[in-house]
């Protein structure tokens, strides 16, 4: 009797999680934000969100008040044809006050500026030819970037110095796969690195090599990889949404639609809630990441997804190929 009681409280659970998934509440924006061009990226700090757009700007806004506070502008550049227009900015990250962005420059080139004390510095011109996709902060002192060419640098430069440069694929790789995306852990001590090949590789910085790899979940480019409290969860080409947990080894996959490309993927602070956008709509599906239950949807946004991105276990930003970008408060909704 009792084994059959315990069979029918697992299938009740069962039917439950399917009840909640098919019903996930569909959310309206809380506020919807306005910058100065197209959204390429988004990051926050206590007070601020920092939002890169291609309009040769990244523009600062209060959490508190909503407002825009400051633009932080870059020079515009000639285009192929001679013609003077805006730079794109590719990334942007924040620390101690710094803003550290990735530009469009001349020739399809790009360069890596830090904002401080008012005065743009360039910290990696042109000239050194490398072709940079991402970069991070990692101290006062330090940024670690990554080139289209899936080569990862630690890089001191306030000595303009390199502090070590690496390949970012495991031994017994037989081709090389274009980055696509990389996460930092929160003390910064490894990178989860994304790219065409689906595989994620996890970087230790101070020892400089790749230590692990997770393979053979995402069966193509992963284009958007998030690492908080011992999570990663990816957003795939394949159309699956994967997610690891580093501590109990385990992982698993979700998905709206087979092969709907999912550009987008991002983990709540606490890691308790995993974001994914999940259709041609441009809908963003909110889980439970231990339970898989899917919560709710994310409506209103304009066009195909380029960030996500939770500022509390509660909030969360979603960013598109738009000038305007949405808030989300699950908690008030």
């Amino acid at each position: 009797m009792k084994v059959v009681l315990i069979q029918m409280t697992k299938l009740l659970f069962a039917f439950l999680l399917i009840f909640i998934s098919i019903n996930a509440k569909d959310l309206k924006p809380t506020f919807v934000y306005e910058a100065s061009g197209s959204v390429v990226d988004i990051v926050n700090d206590a007070n601020n969100i920092y939002v890169a757009t291609d309009a040769s700007s990244v523009d600062i806004f209060d959490l508190k008040s909503k407002k825009l506070i400051k633009s932080v502008k870059i020079p515009q550049i000639k285009d192929f044809m001679g013609d003077i227009i805006d730079a794109k900015i590719y990334n942007v990250d924040i620390y101690n006050n710094k803003i550290l962005l990735i530009a469009q420059s001349i020739k399809g080139l790009r360069e890596i500026h830090v904002w401080e004390d008012n005065k743009l510095n360039t910290i990696i011109s042109i000239e050194k030819h490398l072709f940079v996709a991402k970069a991070k902060f990692i101290d006062d002192n330090t940024v670690l970037f990554s080139t289209l060419g899936n080569e990862m640098y630690l890089y001191d430069y306030k000595k303009s110095k390199i502090l070590w440069k690496i390949d970012v694929k495991p031994n017994d790789a037989t081709f090389n796969s274009t980055f696509a995306d990389f996460a930092l852990n929160e003390d910064k001590s490894l990178a989860v690195v994304a790219d065409e090949s689906g595989d994620l590789k996890i970087v230790d910085l101070k020892n400089a090599k790749v230590i692990k790899v997770l393979a053979g979940k995402n069966l193509d480019k992963v284009f958007k990889v998030d690492i908080k409290n011992n999570k990663i969860i990816t957003a795939g080409q394949d159309g699956r949404c994967v997610v690891y947990d580093l501590k109990s080894k385990r992982d698993y996959f979700l998905r709206e639609k087979r092969w709907f490309l999912i550009y987008g993927a991002g983990l709540s602070p606490n890691a308790k809630l995993g974001a994914f956008s999940s259709d041609e709509n441009n809908n963003v599906t909110v889980f439970n990441t231990k339970t898989k239950s899917k919560l709710y949807k994310l409506t209103n946004n304009l066009m195909t997804l380029s960030s996500i991105l939770f500022i509390s276990n509660d909030e969360v930003f979603v960013t598109t190929d738009s000038n305007k970008f949405n808030y989300y408060n699950l908690k008030g909704q």
